[in-house]
């Protein structure tokens, strides 16, 4: 299966079911009231992370997901039957976002889910509006639609380590070396065409989870070479891990180079815990492995720690490891202390239920009403039953809203619109 890691689809969730109008019609029962039931709600489009899921592919096709519609009301008050929730499995890491970028979700858990798109509620009966001053009512109402919108995923893979590097610096040789994983290796640029994931156990009592980003170019953040669609997997490690290839003609301009595209992409990679490794040095003497890492040691920051290996032979792995080890519990810790600051840190917001608001514009002779409540209300009125529509109107008489109107100067005959979807005579 192709590894896929962004792709935008349509998702729809399930219209509510349409209230019943219905009157009791039995033997020897005499005047039978109304007793048309409810209609059932749509289902919700649900993402789910799943650990066994490593790849968006299945979406490059599956483009439009719909949820179940809720079934109508039945006779003798009886509910229309729920819809299922549509639950969509994604690999762990993925975000889900609006097209204009706004997260909806962000799973980084297996099993987390979120809810993306809710189901419409099912319209009531007429059974359901049964009153003292309205003892027969002829009416019910539909169910509302479901919510529809185009949304983003991408996969940013978590990873304890991100290794980078130029291509060929043995960054996949490496994380086979250290790991379960089996990458494609071989002694030609970009062998890495997709991430790689490898469980690293360091001491038996430690396992870090390592992954191979594609070689990356200069330019890379710019949407240069292969690199620049895998950036965003290490945004979420927590050590970045930098492979220089020994046989660099100038490894400080190489360590550089890859530096400046970290830095420069859209979230600064460059300030993240790091370690630099000096690969492939078999063959080398120490007099030209020291100046080597005096080299790299003026390129990185101060402090950064430096180590020269042999991925291929084995050499200098154990130290390596212990390094790995301190960075990604150090990392580790910060997190857990920065989670429970914010934990302690949460303010109490106390936001006003604003959903009973409305407005009355003018616009060019128009009449529109906005607002949440009343738009919903206008959603699941029949326009076709006139008895539907008087209770619209009555609804908007206890609201103030007719007042309005008349403030506003409406006339008999004019059209009184909701949003941009419904519409009523005055």
């Amino acid at each position: 299966m192709a590894f896929i890691d962004s792709v935008t689809i349509d998702i729809c969730a399930g219209n509510g079911g349409n209230g019943r109008v219905n009157f009791r019609h039995e033997k020897f029962i005499n005047k039978g009231g109304p007793d048309g039931g409810d209609g059932g709600n749509g289902g919700d489009v649900v993402f789910a992370a799943n650990r066994n899921q490593n790849t968006l592919a299945r979406f490059r096709f599956d483009k439009l997901l719909q949820a179940e519609h809720g079934q109508p009301g039945g006779k003798q008050r009886k509910h229309g039957r729920s819809a299922k929730d549509l639950i969509i499995e994604v690999p762990i890491g993925t975000v889900v976002t609006k097209t204009d970028g706004e997260v909806l979700a962000d799973l980084t858990a297996d099993g987390q889910q979120a809810v993306v798109a809710k189901g419409g509620r099912g319209g009531f009966g007429n059974a359901h509006f049964v009153s003292s001053r309205r003892q027969a009512p002829a009416f019910a109402e539909k169910g509302e639609e479901g919510e529809q919108l185009a949304v983003r995923l991408e996969l940013k893979m978590i990873a304890d380590v991100g290794l980078v590097g130029l291509p060929n610096a043995g960054k996949s040789t490496l994380l086979a070396r250290l790991s379960n994983a089996r990458p494609e290796i071989a002694d030609y640029p970009f062998t890495t065409l997709t991430p790689n994931l490898g469980m690293v156990d360091i001491d038996g009592d430690t396992s870090v989870l390592m992954a191979d980003i594609p070689g990356l170019i200069e330019g890379a953040s710019e949407g240069k070479g292969l690199g620049h669609e895998f950036l965003r997997h290490v945004e979420r490690t927590a050590v970045i891990l930098h492979l220089v290839d020994a046989y660099q003609e100038d490894v400080a301009a190489t360590y550089k180079t890859i530096k400046n595209e970290l830095k420069n992409y859209a979230v600064d990679l460059s300030t993240r815990p790091e370690i630099v490794v000096l690969n492939k040095i078999e063959g080398l003497d120490g007099e030209i492995i020291d100046d080597l890492k005096k080299q790299l040691k003026k390129a990185a920051p101060a402090g950064t720690k430096i180590f020269a290996i042999s991925a291929q032979a084995g050499q200098g792995l154990k130290e390596l490891l212990y390094a790995i080890k301190a960075e990604v519990m150090a990392a580790r810790e910060r997190q857990a202390a920065a989670d429970e600051a914010i934990e302690d840190h949460l303010p109490i917001l106390r936001l006003e239920n604003d959903e009973g608001s409305w407005q009355v514009t003018k616009d060019k002779g128009q009449f529109i009403v906005t607002g949440p409540k009343i738009e919903q209300f206008a959603a699941r009125t029949d326009f076709t039953n006139e008895e539907g529509v008087q209770r619209l109107r009555d609804i908007m008489q206890r609201l103030g809203i007719m007042h309005e109107l008349v403030r506003q100067g409406i006339e008999p005959g004019q059209t009184i619109f909701f949003g941009d979807r419904y519409q009523m005579p005055y």
